[in-house]
């Protein structure tokens, strides 16, 4: 049985004229969306198998129960946060630091929202809140992509990111249960599976010098001030240096 189609129509304005007018039809079958949301989130879900792993025997190894291990994940669902807060995890828990330090690096999920939200317009409000409750980098990335070329329906954004939550939840209870047996999954060199599927999305999102500046100016603050600060303060330092580099761009473009 063939899903339902998701149709709307978008009118633009040609460069220059101001009575040409096109209509473009889009006919999108739900079925049709989530297999690409599937397809395209594939690669993360593979690379999210030995972080789950690795977060669950962390977890229980600073004396989380595998269930509280699991309940973080499904509620939290931010790795790098989740990370952070277990390495300062100790009984009574420090919570001004865990708190000041997974601030910081979800921070940037407001940047991410307010760069997506105009791109989901065929999203109601409920939809929106569900969709941006489970979204991460990677299906964030990918999102951003798929809308340069193509809307973002409900199907394909509200679907990758529910099956991305399930896989981390999945997999960090796995690592709670079995961390013990399983050991370390960073001797394999495992922890490079994300590093690697963003430097593919970098260079895929990427369009000419400009976007070679704003990469370069966010990838050097962040390097330098992990270097000669520390976690977590280079994730917004690379964001706000990206986003000075670009507004300086346009500023010499507008020129």
């Amino acid at each position: 049985m063939r899903g339902r189609a998701i149709s709307f129509k978008t009118a633009r304005r040609e460069a220059g004229d101001n009575t040409a007018m096109s209509i473009i039809d889009f006919d999108f079958p739900r079925r049709g969306e989530l297999r690409s949301a599937l397809t395209d989130i594939a690669p993360a879900l593979v690379a999210g198998v030995p972080i789950g792993l690795l977060f669950g025997a962390v977890a229980v190894a600073k004396g989380m129960a595998p269930l509280e291990a699991v309940l973080m994940s499904a509620l939290v669902f931010a790795g790098g946060a989740q990370f952070a807060a277990i390495e300062l995890w100790q009984h009574p828990p420090p919570l001004v630091a865990l708190v000041v330090s997974t601030a910081l690096i979800n921070a940037r999920h407001i940047l991410m929202g307010i760069s997506l939200a105009p791109k989901l317009k065929l999203l109601g409000m409920l939809q929106r809140l569900c969709g941006c409750a489970v979204m991460a980098d990677e299906n964030w990335a990918l999102a951003e992509r798929r809308a340069a070329g193509l809307p973002l329906t409900p199907a394909y954004f509200l679907g990758m990111g529910a099956v991305f939550w399930a896989n981390w939840v999945l997999w960090s209870a796995i690592g709670a249960m079995l961390g013990p047996v399983l050991g370390d999954p960073r001797r394999f060199g495992a922890d490079f599976a994300f590093i690697a599927i963003f430097i593919g999305l970098v260079v895929s999102l990427s369009k000419g010098a400009r976007s070679a500046g704003v990469i370069a100016a966010s990838a050097l603050a962040a390097t330098l001030v992990h270097a000669f600060v520390g976690s977590p303060w280079h994730v917004l330092s690379g964001a706000f240096a990206g986003i000075a580099a670009a507004a300086l761009l346009d500023r010499k473009d507008a020129r």
